[in-house]
């Protein structure tokens, strides 16, 4: 099988070629089309309406989101602008250093297991539909206070 080859993500690695196999989306557009998905999903807008928003098809956005295809500088801009964020957004975070073959195993299983989820959907929509912000604030202490009691009592 013929592969694509990619750049590591940090230079002077040792072994700067790694393969991919051909159907394998690059690991840096699953994770921009992740934090695609993320902030479409705190506005509360669905594939169809920002697709209408960018003038593309919801199943572009579906393919924009699970790193499928890529997305051109251009859209990308025009994504960044009806989801109210800078193109930079769509970055942050990336993990800097690793492997790009590391990054498709590690970032992008859990980005499809977390976002998958109906009710980490429901709880991200409920969380930005609070118009409070001392109550959202409240809220997250409660959830980490709560998460944090439960890996103690693992």
């Amino acid at each position: 099988m013929v592969g694509r080859y990619v750049s590591s993500a940090r230079e002077g690695c040792q072994n700067p070629m790694i393969p991919r196999k051909d159907n394998e989306p690059h690991p840096i557009d699953v994770y921009v089309g992740g934090r695609m998905r993320l902030r479409r999903i705190q506005l509360g807008l669905s594939q169809g309406a920002l697709a209408s928003k960018i003038g593309v098809s919801f199943q572009a956005v579906q393919k924009y989101e699970s790193g499928d295809i890529r997305i051109s500088a251009s859209r990308l801009y025009d994504v960044a602008q009806v989801l109210q964020v800078s193109p930079a957004f769509f970055f942050e975070g990336y993990p800097d250093g690793l492997v790009a073959k590391n990054l498709a195993q590690e970032v992008a299983p859990a980005l499809s297991e977390t976002f998958d989820r109906r009710e980490i959907m429901s709880l991200i929509r409920g969380y930005y539909g609070i118009r409070d912000p001392q109550l959202q604030a409240d809220i997250l202490r409660l959830i980490a206070k709560l998460g944090n009691r439960e890996a103690e009592l693992q």
